[in-house]
């Protein structure tokens, strides 16, 4: 069977990650949205997405395929029911389609002709940019079971303390020094060729990607996922990093989620708790207005491409878009679009010629290309994010 994996409903409420990337390569958990899948179905897929995104992420189409909401996250019973589902079947949930069956010759589907099959046990679907630091205990936990089970961990090297050492994983070439590992709150994943330094302190629920590094002296709080090619120090408390990105200095970052290369200056910190304890609203790119999160823990949405100096403040749900550069004293605005320059002092827009000379430069650092494909990406998000920048 072919498996496609679709936006779905929800993409616009996802950006500004999914400028760059459609729903499916989202990273929660240990893996991303597409690798899970992956895992569970024993297959590859492809993905129906924005048309700008097509030639990195093409979709393959053969006579027979089962498209799947890229949304919602796997388990065991709903992988068993799409791999069931027939000709003419669709599996909702509620009044949202989770996966359908369509044959090529099919010009348009017509849901009123299919047999309906609804879900009714336990789904995860990620509906908003905040589910993915908000819900990342549970899918880290299930990741960890999913990549782990039936393997053997690499032994747990000499002078690090652990805490709860059968639910901490190591894979081939990892290297840890002199370092704690509390696993009593949550499973530890220490992927391929990655190296924690010396001084660190970490707690489970947590996932460090292969090639990734936590520097000395470093204080992470689960739930946390750092993807490959990160590089993290001070502290961290329930983030994630998609990968190829960098907090290496000291400086808080808590409930929050960073794109891919992303870099956090030294000293930078987002609050994440408002001085009156309410709800925390963040910028929605599908109503173009402030939307209420139901949370009171929130802290700082950057997609890919954004910096920051040092010294930077980030207020409690601040958004970024794609490949802002900020800088300067005191809190910027707490929307900042996608291709701004400056900080609380004002913007400007970062041209797209300097922001693709400066992607160049920081991708070749860590040995990946920014070609032909990631230009026009990166161009047409530029393009389309300009009704944002009214300085």
């Amino acid at each position: 069977m072919n498996y496609i994996l679709f936006d779905g409903t929800v993409r616009n409420s996802l950006l500004p990650f999914t400028y760059t990337r459609p729903v499916a390569d989202l990273r929660i958990g240990i893996l991303t949205i597409r690798e899970k899948w992956e895992k569970y179905l024993g297959y590859t897929t492809t993905t129906l997405t924005e048309e700008y995104l097509e030639e990195k992420y093409p979709m393959v189409e053969m006579e027979q395929n089962v498209m799947i909401n890229a949304s919602f996250l796997p388990s065991d019973e709903l992988v068993n029911l799409i791999q069931d589902l027939k000709e003419n079947q669709v599996i909702f949930k509620d009044d949202e389609i989770i996966a359908f069956y369509t044959k090529s010759t099919q010009d348009e589907v017509d849901f009123e002709q299919y047999e309906h099959i609804f879900y009714s046990s336990e789904t995860v679907q990620i509906k908003n940019t905040w589910d993915l630091f908000s819900l990342n205990d549970k899918a880290l936990r299930a990741d960890f079971e999913l990549i782990t089970k039936g393997r053997k961990s690499q032994p747990i090297p000499s002078g690090v303390i652990t805490v709860n050492a059968k639910d901490i994983f190591i894979e081939e070439g990892a290297e840890i020094y002199f370092s704690s590992l509390n696993a009593s709150t949550g499973p530890i994943y220490i992927g391929k060729d990655s190296l924690i330094m010396e001084g660190s302190l970490i707690r489970g629920p947590f996932a460090l990607g292969e090639h990734s590094v936590v520097k000395m002296g470093a204080k992470i709080y689960g739930a946390t996922t750092l993807g490959p090619k990160c590089k993290v120090g001070g502290e961290v408390n329930n983030a994630i990093l998609f990968g190829y990105s960098s907090k290496s200095h000291e400086g808080y970052l808590g409930n929050a989620v960073l794109g891919e290369w992303c870099n956090i200056g030294a000293d930078t910190n987002n609050s994440n708790l408002k001085n009156n304890y309410a709800e925390v609203k963040l910028w929605n790119y599908e109503t173009e207005r402030f939307a209420k999160t139901g949370l009171q823990f929130c802290g700082l949405i950057m997609a890919d491409h954004s910096k920051c100096a040092i010294n930077t403040m980030f207020n409690t749900g601040t958004v970024v878009g794609v490949s802002a550069n900020i800088y300067g004293s005191n809190f910027p605005r707490n929307f900042i679009p996608s291709f701004s320059w400056g900080g609380a002092a004002g913007f400007s827009t970062y041209q797209i010629q300097k922001a693709k000379e400066t992607a160049h430069l920081v991708m070749k650092r860590k040995n990946e290309v920014f070609d032909d494909k990631e230009q026009r990406i990166l161009a047409h998000v530029f393009e389309i994010t300009s009704k944002y920048r009214n300085y």
